[in-house]
This record gives structure tokens, C-alpha cells and sequence, in this order.
């Protein structure tokens, strides 16, 4: 979950100002977390309390007023709706990732984040963009290799996860939806070398970095051991004591725990 925070993070200030090169400076005097990081709190708050989810998403919207969510679901929490709203976007991928540290098996998993994005994102595609996230992080932090992670989510979601990068970058434009960015995520990691590298590969590709290198963070924070700590303690000092005891909590609870098991 650090890991799609500090993607947030450092891809909030690319999404203003793209970039198709890897060769940039991690933190800038704009950095900050965004709606990405709001949400995904909300989510590690939910799996915690074993409350409602609407009600925690309307809540930390009242929290976040400004976080720099998109229009249909910031009017879907400001009027505190409660059906959803067939979103196909890739905010429901942005926010899945505590749901990977909660399950025993895949299975669960998968289910449990069909259940935290068809709140909102009850599309096919919506879906289909938190479970193959969601199954990306459960398959790292379970030992899984890249080629495992690569055939189970291509046979599984239909992703085409054999294009390279450097094949993507030149054409690629801002694509808010799972299909459209969701896969491109997944292979930023894939042709990562370390955590570092895989924040890199996603925000060089120009498009929803934020997300996208959250998306990206959130796979490889268990697959290369965690977030590294030149990396880690830039990012805590931008974030509020609210966001930060919700998710040491949720460390304390889950991740920790499934360490000290091993």
C-alpha cells in the first residue's frame, strides 16, 4: 500500500506536466498525494472497521473535498449516492491495493476486489481493472515470478501484456479507463528492475501517471521486499496524520503480521 501512495505521490506532478523519460526528479516543491492515495486510505479503513463502504468513500470525500477526483464520482459522493454508476475508469484499480494483503487465497482475493470497486465501477472493465491489480499484488507478495504474474493476467483479464515500452511510449495519450491503462501499468512493472524503476517506467509514459504509478508501486512494493526508504521518508512528511495512522494501522494489522509468518 506504501508503494501505491508514494506512486501518487511522485506521478501528481507528471500528470500536469508529462514526461516520456525515465530521467526525472522523484520529488518536486508540487508534489503531493491525490485522490489515488484518499481513496486508497479509505479502502485499508474499510477492510479495518468492517464497515460500509459507501459510507466510508462519502467520508473521506468530506475529508478530501480538493483531492482532484473525477466528476462523476466526486457528484456520486457529494450527494451521497449509494448505486453505482457502471464506471469503466481506472479509479477502481487506483484504490485496490490493501484488499491483496487481506485474503489467504487468490480466489478471495479476486472476490473481495470485485466487492471494493462494483460500489462505483460495476462495469465489466471496472472490475476486471481492481481484480487483475488486486492479483498482480497478492501473486508478488506470494512469491509469484513476472513470467506467473504475466500469463495468469493475460489468460485471465485478456490483457495484451507482451508489448514493450519502448513500443507504447511514442503513441501513448491519457487514458483515465482500466482497459486503456490498467495492462500499460502492469508492464511498466513487469519490465522493471526495482521499485524505483517501475514508478519510473509508468509516469514515462505521458499518460494518468498518478494512478498509473500507483498501479505500478502497488505491484512492485512486495515484489522487490517494500518501498525504499530514500523513497519512503520523502513521502511521509506530505501526508496528514489521518492518512498516515490509518495505514500504519493497517500495516500493523496485516502486512506486518503476514511478515513476521514467513
Amino acid at each position: 500500500m506504501w508503494g501505491a501512495i508514494v506512486g501518487d505521490v511522485v506521478g501528481s506532478y507528471f500528470e500536469h506536466f508529462p514526461t516520456k523519460s525515465t530521467d526525472f526528479y522523484l520529488f518536486r516543491e508540487e508534489s503531493t498525494f491525490t485522490d489515488d492515495t484518499v481513496l486508497t486510505t479509505a479502502v485499508a479503513d474499510w477492510l479495518l472497521k468492517e464497515n460500509d463502504l459507501v459510507n466510508t468513500l462519502h467520508r473521506y470525500v468530506k475529508f478530501y473535498p480538493e483531492a482532484g477526483y473525477g466528476h462523476t464520482f466526486l457528484s456520486w459522493a457529494q450527494l451521497r449516492r449509494r448505486v453505482p454508476y457502471q464506471s469503466w475508469g481506472n479509479g477502481s484499480a487506483m484504490r485496490v491495493s490493501p484488499v491483496a494483503y487481506t485474503t489467504e487465497t487468490l480466489a478471495d482475493c479476486l472476490y473481495l476486489a470485485k466487492k471494493s470497486a462494483e460500489v462505483t465501477h460495476n462495469h465489466q472493465q471496472g472490475i476486471y481493472g481492481a481484480q487483475a491489480t488486486a492479483a498482480c499484488i497478492f501473486m508478488a507478495r506470494s512469491g509469484s515470478s513476472r513470467t506467473e504474474i504475466c500469463e495468469y493476467i493475460e489468460t485471465t483479464f485478456g490483457y495484451d501484456l507482451q508489448r514493450s515500452l519502448e513500443e507504447i511510449r511514442p503513441h501513448y495519450v491519457f487514458d483515465v479507463s482500466c482497459q486503456g491503462s490498467v495492462p500499460e501499468s502492469i508492464i511498466a512493472f513487469l519490465e522493471s528492475t526495482d521499485f524505483e524503476s517501475a514508478i519510473r517506467n509508468a509516469i514515462s509514459l505521458g499518460g494518468d501517471t498518478d494512478t498509473m504509478a500507483c498501479i505500478a508501486g502497488a505491484i512492485a512494493e512486495p515484489f522487490y521486499g517494500g518501498v525504499p526508504q530514500e523513497i519512503y521518508e520523502p513521502t511521509l512528511p506530505l501526508l496528514d496524520h489521518r492518512i498516515r495512522n490509518t495505514v500504519q494501522s493497517f500495516y500493523n494489522r496485516f502486512v506486518d503480521r503476514q511478515s513476521e509468518g514467513k
